[in-house]
């Protein structure tokens, strides 16, 4: 393993500010790690605890388990696959014996990955001056070239080496990268084809991403450019605001893993019905956001998307309460075969991918049958409307297009047992 720092200062923007505050600290050694607020920060007028259910300000000490384990509130600033693969790369540029994605702790991940990380935190090594920010920069084909890098497994040549922080700090599996678009004040992660691609992946996204727009589902926006003969997605970020005087605003966030009290070993037992549970608790606007995620599960079913966990849901964190954040990661998924499952249980332990499964948990989101059958009516209209204007933005191929319709896109699956199989031009 790589070894940890004894000492992590845990940075915070609070709203409106463009500079963090230092809220506190994590101490780390062989017999566990724990979390202390900095008695300066309790006293911020501004301050907000970094996540109530979990890191409370009014403890003194927060014990946070065997060492290299953080809470999950911080846990939800840093990536994870693709991240760690990332920084395993970057460290050996050093020389010395190679290491692998699951030699990189959190610990390591706090300290590689870069401020300008998702969500409103930053991690530094204990009286460490703030970074100086070297990758706002970059562009989409330097960006695109370290991650081939990653992928390939080669070595990274010290030019490219200063943007591994910036390619490191986004989530998933799939080789992405923060990028901001200096001219026009707007930042975005970056989803790159990756090499061994086989079908549309990147344009099939943008296709599930436009098309939940266009059925009025708070989404991120995205964007589809080229590099050669490769297409990136632009998801731009909503956990930042340009601010009239140059700076950036920052927004801190929380995962559904989070807010339902989960762990990754747990995370597959999480259901829908537990999220409506949560949001009536924990939201303040409890009754839109039970309607807008009763959606956002309707529209993975009709599109594909069954990697719909929990990281994959996410709420806005103001000290406290909750709303959610716009959808983001809508992939349509490979399918090989008529039936799917979503990544969480919708009902009676069931994660068919079936608007029938939907349907018999509306009422945990306060929807009656009508107000339920509203919306799969909206969403399948707006699939429907602007299926081939939206594949077309997307440059798919005619053949390409055909073969996701039916397939990702209003499977007959979805509709057993509901309704008759609406069919795509």
């Amino acid at each position: 393993m790589t070894q940890t720092p004894m000492r992590i200062d845990v940075l915070i923007w609070l709203p409106s500010e463009t500079e963090p505050a230092f809220a506190g600290q994590i101490l780390s050694n062989k017999m566990g790690a724990s979390f202390r607020y900095d008695p300066g920060y309790l006293g911020h007028k501004k301050a907000i605890s970094i996540y109530g259910n979990d890191l409370k300000m009014n403890m003194h000490r927060l014990d946070m388990g065997a060492a290299g384990v953080i809470a999950p509130s911080l846990r939800d600033a840093l990536p994870d696959r693709w991240g760690r693969r990332a920084i395993a790369a970057g460290l050996n540029v050093s020389g010395g014996a190679p290491l692998s994605e699951d030699q990189i702790s959190d610990l390591t991940l706090m300290l590689h990955t870069g401020p300008d990380r998702i969500g409103a935190f930053d991690f530094r090594l204990a009286d460490q001056a703030p970074p100086v920010e070297s990758g706002d920069g970059a562009t989409l084909e330097e960006l695109m070239d370290l991650a081939d890098l990653i992928e390939e497994g080669g070595a990274v040549p010290t030019d490219l080496g200063h943007l591994i922080p910036q390619v490191a700090s986004v989530g998933g599996a799939r080789p992405k990268s923060l990028f901001t678009d200096t001219k026009k004040r707007r930042k975005f992660i970056a989803k790159f084809t990756a090499m061994n691609d086989t079908y549309p992946v990147v344009a099939t996204e943008f296709v599930a991403m436009r098309l939940a727009a266009y059925a009025g589902i708070n989404v991120a926006s995205v964007e589809i450019a080229k590099i050669g003969q490769r297409e990136v997605l632009l998801v731009e970020r909503f956990d930042r605001t340009a601010l009239p005087t140059g700076g950036w605003g920052r927004k801190a966030m929380v995962s559904a893993l989070t807010w339902t009290h989960e762990t990754e070993l747990s995370a597959h037992h999480i259901s829908y019905q537990q999220l409506a549970e949560t949001i009536t608790d924990g939201f303040e606007e409890a009754a839109v956001a039970h309607k807008e995620l009763f959606t956002r599960l309707a529209f993975n079913i009709l599109v594909g998307n069954t990697d719909d966990h929990a990281r994959n849901h996410a709420a806005f964190w103001d000290g406290a309460t909750h709303e959610l954040t716009p959808a983001y990661d809508i992939a349509p998924q490979r399918r090989a075969s008529r039936e799917a499952n979503q990544a969480m249980v919708i009902s009676d332990g069931s994660r068919a991918s079936q608007l029938r499964n939907a349907s018999a948990v509306a009422h945990h989101f306060g929807l009656s049958e009508s107000m339920t059958c509203q919306i799969y009516d909206r969403l399948i209209a707006a699939i429907m409307d602007n299926w081939a204007e939206v594949c077309d933005e997307a440059g798919l191929t005619r053949y390409e297009s055909d073969t996701l319709a039916g397939r990702q896109f209003l499977n007959a699956y979805a509709f057993d047992g509901q309704r008759s199989v609406p069919r795509l031009p």
